[in-house]
């Protein structure tokens, strides 16, 4: 029994793995009650994903992710925005002589015009000038435009890309749920064989005090029970694990014992592949997201033409005051500052980029080289989910004529031992065949839980593939 448990949790093991890498989930406070100091909670499929939604690290970083994005996008008009750089700077020159000459020579033309001039001596404040700056410059070219819808274009494709994380975060989430319900059936169903195991051994010794079977068929029975103990223990042990990492997933306290609350019971839709590919191919989150990764490098190899092929408009402006003598001048005094700003209009084009050989059309190249990659795997996408749709709309089918299949054969393995069980009881049919019908019903449960499961599943993916929710 415990090796038929464990290829039947195969089927969901991919999914625990996937979502312990995708997601690390975290629960409020709020959410535990406590009973004797044990923390419990109790789960349905749609408080797991209402948790996830609302604590799951693995949507909040795509959260922070997209957010960066919607900045990127919100402020790309940022470009057109001047560059403005103020400064201050006291400078000293090592030797003011010639400028002391140069004044000096001036001495006896200012004397003949009646000017008083006395000959300037050199003093320590004469070293000194202090410089202000302030400067704006802005530097605009036709590229900026495609740059701007780019950022617009790539906070689009974030979304998707957001979107599609919520999706396949939530859909493993339930994945996980319904597993552990399946884990919890196989349990019960060893659990109840361990029951009837226990029970019969304890009529088999009625009988063997009462002389109605011989020894033998007594320690028949007790070894059956006694084998079926660690077994079972053993699968307790592996559902509790599982327990424990589905509540480590969702970030709930160590100890947290938690109870769940649903059965593997599916929603049966009846699907057409032709209509879901004609209705909802294109709108698959994978195809959305290469789309807007298709249309964001069109703009950016739009950009690097833009810049190649144009010229680019460089607007300065600048005012430096310059104060001479900067340790003895009155710095209040307007008078004693000199401007040496400017005002430029430059119009520059960066002819070497034209060139093919050139960075800027290398990089171009390699863009249209990616974009040529990208279209290619747009179709391939088309084929591959076509193909993906179509085989999961014929699983789908499979596993619901299956479903019906084992139901029947649940209700026939229940009579056959009903039959073996009373049989047994009026000592026409051997322990071993008791045995053998039971461990077939068990089987035939487990199977019909399972595909049951596999339905669930398969589902979850199609949706998950779509980008909708499947309803009848």
């Amino acid at each position: 029994m415990n090796s038929l448990f464990n290829k039947m949790t195969k089927s969901f093991a991919p999914a625990v793995l996937a979502l312990g890498l995708a997601a690390q989930l975290v629960l409020s406070p709020n959410a535990f009650a406590e009973d004797g100091g044990q923390k419990t909670v109790t789960l349905t499929v749609e408080k797991a994903v209402d948790y996830a939604k609302k604590n799951s690290r693995a949507l909040k970083s795509a959260d922070i992710d997209l957010d960066i994005k919607r900045r990127a996008s919100a402020y790309s008009w940022n470009v057109l925005f001047p560059d403005v750089t103020v400064s201050g700077t006291m400078s000293r020159a090592n030797s003011v002589e010639s400028s002391i000459k140069q004044a000096n020579a001036m001495a006896p033309l200012m004397n003949a015009m009646g000017v008083p001039f006395e000959e300037k001596k050199e003093t320590e404040s004469m070293h000194w000038t202090a410089v202000g700056n302030v400067t704006a410059s802005l530097n605009l070219s036709l590229a900026y435009v495609n740059s701007i819808r780019a950022a617009k274009a790539d906070y689009e494709a974030g979304k998707i890309s957001w979107e599609k994380s919520q999706k396949e975060t939530l859909a493993n989430v339930k994945k996980l749920f319904y597993g552990l319900l399946l884990a919890q059936e196989n349990l019960n169903l060893q659990k109840r064989s361990l029951e009837n195991a226990r029970q019969r051994s304890a009529q088999a010794a009625a009988n063997f005090r009462n002389g109605r079977i011989p020894e033998l068929a007594l320690l028949q029975a007790q070894v059956t029970y006694q084998n079926m103990v660690p077994e079972v223990e053993q699968a307790e042990l592996q559902f509790k694990q599982q327990k424990n990492m589905f509540a480590f997933l969702l970030g709930m306290p160590v100890g947290t014992e938690i109870v769940l609350d649903g059965s593997i019971d599916p929603e049966y839709v009846d699907l057409n592949a032709d209509d879901l590919m004609k209705k909802y191919l294109e709108d698959s989150l994978d195809y959305k997201s290469l789309q807007a990764t298709l249309n964001t490098m069109n703009l950016q190899l739009g950009a690097a033409n833009m810049a190649a092929f144009t010229p680019a408009l460089a607007l300065s402006y600048s005012y430096q005051p310059v104060l001479p003598d900067a340790l003895d001048a009155d710095w209040g005094d307007k008078d004693a500052w000199v401007d040496n700003g400017s005002f430029s209009v430059t119009l520059a084009w960066k002819l070497s980029d034209m060139l093919p050989w050139s960075k800027n059309r290398q990089q171009a190249k390699d863009l249209k080289a990616n974009i040529q990659k990208l279209e290619l795997s747009l179709q391939d996408v088309r084929e591959n989910q076509r193909m993906k749709i179509q085989e999961a709309v014929d699983n789908l089918k499979m596993c619901r004529e299956q479903i019906q299949s084992m139901q029947r054969n649940v209700t026939l393995a229940q009579r056959s031992y009903n039959m073996s069980a009373t049989a047994y009881m009026n000592g026409t049919r051997e322990l071993l065949d008791l045995r053998d019908a039971e461990n077939q019903l068990n089987q035939a449960k487990l199977g019909l839980a399972n595909q049951k499961f596999n339905y669930i599943s398969s589902l979850l993916d199609l949706e998950t593939l779509l980008g909708i929710e499947l309803k009848k």
